[in-house]
């Protein structure tokens, strides 16, 4: 009775269950909370907050600096217009460092960063932006055409780029021209092609996404129990799911590997039930089948996985969890405040 008494005084005094990463881990996990509007810098093995910075009004993504120094977190701006700035914060001496003007990209959601650049989407302009670092300007836009260009996921390569437009129902694949100029093309930045891929109905509201690592597939989870598959390359939908369990699916995450396919979901109940409910269901790839249910203790918002293939965090209304990939099973959990949301790794910053 003392060993769980004693537990319990821990758990109740420090907002979390401390488990030590695996050996070797490096880098820094970031998370939003909407409610106080800070970014918290974590310690992904003790998972104790290193310190935290300015969010700006209405954060809903991150995404940090190659060299690991300095956030960009998106302003959004629901129902007031869309704002148009991207907020800096060091995320070393956690201190904040203004805001980048994005002028008439108003509305900026997803962010990524790739070849050491910060790419965003514009939901208000139907685009996706780019920011300079070197210069904290906007160095590239490219419309999409398409009603609600929400998140944003770039190859490594840095020749394709993906988006879903939520009010479209479509996946945006984009992809650098190869072998022209192009007509008007002044720089190898200025000739990209969009093909834009049906799938599913508006009302199903398809939010969140994720490319497989070999980049051939795209998928991607509607909140009314639905996946739709996308083959990249042929760029059509190869195969739709009618999953109920993903019912009220926020975010889709592969592993590494590539081998599973997370789907996280928000609307599960608050409290009671819905404490017990599964909020991240797990798919093989392959077989498109449903291995494994994760309960979290609550819905879960945004997912993240950590770079060296060991663990996976998603941002919960219960606090941020932490769940070990081999066991599939939360193996930490911390309280950040009010609404966590937007999940992003930064790299050691030193």
């Amino acid at each position: 009775m003392r060993t769980r008494l004693l537990v319990a005084l821990v758990v109740a005094l420090c907002g979390s269950v401390l488990v030590p990463a695996q050996s070797g881990t490096s880098g820094r996990l970031l998370v939003l909370s909407k409610g106080d509007r800070t970014l918290s810098v974590i310690d992904p093995t003790t998972l104790k907050i290193l310190g935290k910075v300015p969010s700006g009004d209405d954060p809903h993504e991150v995404a940090a600096s190659a060299d690991g120094r300095t956030a960009y977190i998106s302003n959004y701006g629901a129902g007031r217009g869309g704002f148009n700035t991207l907020t800096m914060g060091d995320i070393v001496n956690f201190k904040p460092l203004g805001t980048v003007d994005l002028g008439g990209l108003r509305g900026p959601h997803g962010m990524t960063e790739a070849g050491g650049k910060i790419y965003f989407t514009s939901e208000v302009a139907k685009a996706i932006g780019r920011v300079d670092p070197a210069t904290n300007k906007v160095d590239w836009v490219l419309g999409t055409g398409r009603d609600i260009t929400h998140m944003v996921v770039v190859s490594k390569d840095l020749q394709r780029i993906f988006s879903v437009d939520v009010q479209s129902a479509t996946a945006s694949i984009i992809e650098r021209a190869k072998g022209r100029a192009g007509r008007f093309a002044q720089a190898a930045d200025d000739d990209w092609t969009v093909t834009s891929v049906r799938v599913g109905d508006p009302a199903e509201d398809f939010e969140g996404f994720d490319v497989t690592p070999d980049g051939n597939e795209l998928w991607t989870a509607s909140p009314r129990g639905k996946i739709t598959i996308v083959d990249t390359v042929g760029k059509k939908v190869a195969q739709t799911l009618d999953v109920p369990a993903v019912a009220g699916a926020n975010r889709v995450k592969f592993t590494l590997d590539g081998k599973l396919a997370l789907v996280s979901r928000l609307s599960i109940g608050r409290g009671g039930a819905g404490a017990n409910v599964p909020s991240i269901i797990v798919f093989d790839r392959a077989t498109r089948k449903e291995v494994k249910q994760v309960t979290t203790g609550g819905g879960v918002g945004g997912l993240l996985m950590q770079p060296d293939g060991s663990r996976a965090y998603g941002s919960s209304r219960e606090g941020v969890v932490a769940i070990d990939l081999k066991t599939m099973t939360v193996v930490g959990k911390i309280d950040l405040g009010p609404n966590p949301d937007g999940l992003a790794w930064a790299n050691s910053g030193n």
